[in-house]
């Protein structure tokens, strides 16, 4: 992006729109959250990466040098993400958005399936770790007198997709009811708390569904375009940077008015779900597996 400005209501905007704002990003070393980093950056941010994907953090901070830093971050562990909340104040002086993505998939569809640990593991990864992102990010954002929330959901939790699980739905559900208390709870402290409901999109996380390594999961995204732009009205596939607008958006002081909101980025997904069978689904995604391993044999590397 390049620079610009904008006339509105006689002031005018200077581009970065998130200029002077410190952002705290979790999953933001792949998927969607690495085009919500890209953009962020783009516009002005300093930004805290919580994941646990050491290398990729590595990486990101040398890429972004002074701009992010990587903090390991199990998601599911509430020290973890104290200790990244505290790291944006630590190295930025404060905090002002945080963009809750870090998400992961389970292989269990039915209720009858599940154990009580698939339920509370699952649970902490998909609902817990909301809540405890809010919760440390509250005191933070109080000091710098306001501050965004935004968590993502999913389209699966109303608008149910055959390759879901019964945890995974749930708990993305729950996320767009937390969101709307944590806006009524929140506001009088000027803390901003809205959701955004992405459709699907083609990342690393499918790779899970059909137990692809973290390698083989990494290079099946470019395999996935057409199943993607097959799954909702508009047929072209969505990408990071579709989500990274309504985050960006979202994160600015454009949204100073803006809070409780679901913000759907699923290309009329939430309108229409076409009916694609659960087999044809898994049976796309192994053979987006087998491209990408053939992928990884071609440039010498082990599948």
């Amino acid at each position: 992006m390049t620079p610009a400005t904008l006339c509105l209501d006689r002031e005018v905007i200077r581009m970065g729109r998130l200029s002077g704002k410190v952002a705290v990003i979790t999953g933001g070393a792949s998927g969607i959250a690495y085009g919500v980093v890209e953009m962020y950056v783009s516009e002005g941010a300093k930004i805290i990466v919580a994941d646990i994907q050491a290398e990729k953090g590595a990486q990101l901070e040398r890429r972004f040098a002074g701009t992010v830093y990587f903090n390991a971050c199990d998601i599911r562990n509430e020290e973890d993400i104290a200790r990244t909340m505290a790291m944006a104040e630590e190295k930025f002086g404060g905090l002002d958005v945080v963009v809750h993505a870090a998400a992961s998939v389970d292989h269990k569809q039915k209720i009858a399936d599940i154990t009580v640990e698939d339920w509370d593991d699952g649970q902490a990864n998909l609902l817990r770790s909301h809540v405890m992102c809010i919760k440390h990010a509250v005191g933070p954002m109080q000091r710098r007198g306001g501050g965004s929330v935004i968590l993502v959901s999913s389209a699966a939790a109303e608008n149910f997709s055959p390759a879901a699980s019964v945890l995974y739905v749930v708990c993305k559900g729950a996320v767009l009811y937390l969101a709307r208390w944590a806006a009524f709870e929140l506001a009088s402290c000027k803390i901003r708390v809205n959701a955004i409901v992405p459709g699907p999109f083609a990342t690393s996380m499918w790779g899970q569904l059909v137990g692809a390594s973290r390698e083989v999961a990494d290079a099946m995204p470019v395999h996935l375009d057409e199943m993607m732009a097959g799954s909702q009205p508009l047929p072209i596939a969505g990408k990071p940077q579709d989500i990274a607008y309504a985050a960006t958006y979202l994160g600015s002081d454009e949204a100073r008015f803006v809070t409780g909101a679901q913000l759907a980025v699923d290309g009329g997904l939430s309108v229409f779900r076409p009916a694609v069978p659960k087999e044809k689904i898994m049976d796309y995604l192994q053979r987006a597996k087998v491209q990408a391993e053939e992928d990884l044999r071609s440039m010498g590397k082990s599948a």
